[in-house]
């Protein structure tokens, strides 16, 4: 439909107007560069609460789903209900009336949940943490608008009928999915469609455990094992805190276990028993990412329909609950049991065997291609282990607690911090979730055992090592200069510039005859309304291209570019979109194009920077000094761009520290007043260059 036949009063295209008033929303949810700037904080503040938002109610929805399942199947069918932690009601055990249909039970739910996973959403199988993990690294933050509610569904019909997982996983995948359709619905780059996905994660995890700091520290550290990703931080707090808030006037205030305040440190030769805890836990942490893993590997293996492997998995867990019923579920009411004296009511044979039987019944009802979280599971885990740890030495070593508690907690902590590689975010949500923070200098001494335990291996595959791993920083770190530089330092004037009305015929000939393959199309206000590409052109039919216009070809301005943006970023978020090329749009111009920038124009930008900074480092590299100048209101310095002075030969500048932050100088640095710059040049050019800093200025040392 040819653009020109709608017009709005103005005579400007209505269609065109449109486009640029989206396009204007876009460019500044799109802009800004650097965690630190005002730019950065005033677009993930709305980011960030949009998607804590759809944390908080995807939490709620998922609680209460779980809910809804459990008590419309597993207690109606079995008379079996788990026991709840005292945040949601701390009920007690409610014994099997017909023990025997337990395994019914699971195996319909482990089906049901297989049929709806692998006729839908292959991909939605097993915990969905590691998914959205995998999409952060590999591909570039992106996940199916389906995934999260077949997930979802999925989800709380495993857990509701007994299956052992957590309701972690689940909750991470609908927000974090979220967080990829909005960025993706506002053309967000690809940089910052990670920044959402790890968001969403953390928001989410904050809100189902109602742990918002500790989910907001998640969003970090679960991506990597030695590493984190730190422009995630800010959003996340933001995200959590609002997610946790929806959460919270629904479900209720109260941490999950209660506020176990009264339990402290004050023993130092608990010291003692607290590392062989820690020891403890990193070797059964180790035992249960092997033993999921292993569980797994074996239903990969099994020459069965994908559809009946989680019936398969849910037939053995409930066979398994026949004789340790303990194990269905989230486990959650069962480690609030292992906080106070109702321990003791729980024979010491189930107490000592429930940490490994739990291993085994996630790895049966998550491995088998069941939906489902293993943080949760992680965490009960090491609580119980903390718990059995108690039971077999209280009343025999000296200094020993009177209540399990200081020990179930620290164990969770101790596990699942350890074998997740999240040391920081899960000492923090433990002590969010059981009110208690004066646990945190025993645990840190735990954690810190079962970290060194762990050493790299993980319970989420698809962590890497660093960022330097990542293909979310490949060109940053394959390329470190290329973080120095800007768009504008390889942007062009475009080749060719077309406009919504021009004839689809002529613009073909015009890129033909430019030896260029798409071009930006700028409306009456020269604002980018859109990009035609010689796959647009393919698909209209060669006869119409006579009369066809570009604004009925064109395809939506994606990967528009401000002249601000480190080319790390533009290339990372050009090759994410498999684009070329991308408009580079000047936002005090109101988005008018500026030019067009290329992955061969980054490339080259690159060499010739290069190519520079070894002949200038070379230049200086024998017999250097280093100076250090404070820069003054009337130092050649201030309030210029590096790009705009007039340096001498031989001459680096090095190093710019305001206040307490010390950055590295770029082509766009500017100098402030009380600025202290670091500058290395050769001898020979020592006093040229100290005339030059000190005219006005004051020089401070030498080296």
């Amino acid at each position: 439909m040819a653009a020109e036949g709608r017009r709005a009063p103005g005579g400007r295209p209505a269609v065109e107007r449109l486009a640029a008033r989206v396009l204007r929303g876009r460019r500044w949810a799109a802009g800004g560069a650097g965690f630190e700037s005002s730019r950065f904080l005033a677009k993930w503040v709305g980011l960030a609460i949009l998607i804590g938002i759809v944390a908080g109610v995807g939490a709620i929805l998922f609680y209460l789903a779980i809910r809804f399942v459990t008590h419309a199947t597993l207690g109606p069918i079995t008379g079996f209900l788990p026991p709840e932690p005292r945040g949601e009601g701390n009920g007690g055990v409610r014994a099997a009336v017909h023990p025997w249909l337990i395994p019914v039970v699971t195996t319909l739910g482990g089906l049901v949940s297989g049929l709806i996973v692998f006729t839908l959403a292959p991909e939605a199988e097993g915990h969905g943490t590691d998914s959205a993990i995998a999409a952060f690294h590999y591909k570039a933050g992106q996940i199916r608008a389906r995934i999260p509610p077949i997930k979802l569904v999925a989800s709380a019909i495993t857990i509701g009928t007994g299956g052992s997982g957590g309701r972690e996983g689940p909750t991470a995948q609908i927000s974090a999915g979220f967080g990829s359709l909005l960025a993706n619905l506002l053309n967000l780059s690809a940089s910052d469609r990670r920044i959402c996905v790890a968001v969403g994660i953390g928001s989410g995890i904050g809100a189902i455990f109602r742990a918002p700091l500790g989910g907001a520290m998640l969003a970090a550290e679960i991506l990597y094992v030695n590493d984190l990703e730190a422009e995630a931080i800010l959003p996340a707090l933001i995200a959590s805190i609002v997610g946790y808030s929806i959460f919270g006037a629904v479900v209720g205030w109260e941490p999950i276990f209660g506020t176990q305040s009264q339990f402290g440190f004050d023993k130092p030769i608990q010291l003692v028993y607290f590392a062989a805890l820690g020891l403890l836990c990193g070797a059964v942490g180790l035992a249960y990412a092997r033993g999921f893993y292993g569980i797994t590997g074996i239903f990969r293996r099994l020459r069965i329909p994908q559809i009946l492997k989680p019936a398969l998995g849910g037939l053995l867990v409930g066979l398994f609950a026949l004789k340790v019923p303990q194990i269905l579920g989230t486990g959650y009411g069962w480690v609030q049991f292992g906080m106070d004296q109702r321990l003791l009511t729980i024979p010491l044979w189930i107490v000592l065997l429930l940490p490994f039987a739990k291993i085994v019944a996630t790895g049966l009802s998550i491995g088998s291609g069941g939906s489902g979280g293993i943080f949760g599971p992680g965490m009960v885990i090491g609580g119980m282990l903390g718990a059995a740890f108690w039971r077999l030495f209280a009343g025999v070593l000296p200094g020993m607690p009177p209540t399990p508690a200081t020990f179930t907690i620290v164990a969770m902590m101790a596990l699942f911090g350890g074998i997740a590689h999240a040391p920081l975010a899960v000492m923090l949500m433990v002590a969010e979730m059981t009110g208690n923070l004066s646990l945190l200098a025993p645990a840190m001494l735990a954690v810190g055992l079962a970290t060194l335990v762990v050493g790299n291996n993980t319970i989420y595959e698809s962590q890497l090592p660093s960022r330097v791993d990542s293909p979310a920083h490949r060109y940053k770190y394959a390329f470190p200069l290329l973080a120095t530089l800007r768009v504008r330092d390889a942007a062009r004037p475009a080749d060719v510039v077309l406009r919504p009305d021009d004839r689809l015929h002529d613009a073909e000939a015009r890129l033909h005859a430019a030896g260029v393959t798409g071009a930006p199309v700028v409306g009456e206000a020269g604002t980018v309304v859109g990009m035609l590409t010689a796959e647009d052109i393919a698909r209209e039919p060669e006869a119409k291209r006579e009369t066809a216009t570009v604004g009925a070809a064109m395809g939506p301005a994606a990967g528009g570019l401000a002249p601000d943006v480190g080319l790390d970023t533009a290339l990372d978020t050009m090759t994410s979109d498999g684009l070329a090329w991308a408009p580079v749009l000047d936002a005090e111009q109101g988005g008018r194009l500026a030019g067009v920038v290329t992955v061969g124009g980054i490339l080259r930008a690159y060499r010739e920077a290069l190519h520079r900074s070894v002949r200038r480092t070379d230049s200086i590299a024998l017999g250097s000094t280093l100076l250090e100048v404070t820069v003054t209101p009337d130092s050649p310095l201030a309030t210029r761009a590096v790009r705009d002075l007039a340096l001498p030969a031989e001459t680096l500048l090095v190093a710019c520290r305001r206040g307490a932050v010390v950055t590295f100088p770029h082509g766009d640095t500017v100098f402030q007043p009380g600025d202290v710059v670091t500058v290395v040049t050769s001898v020979p050019q020592e006093e040229r260059v100290r005339r030059y800093l000190e005219a006005g200025g004051r020089h401070l040392a030498e080296r």
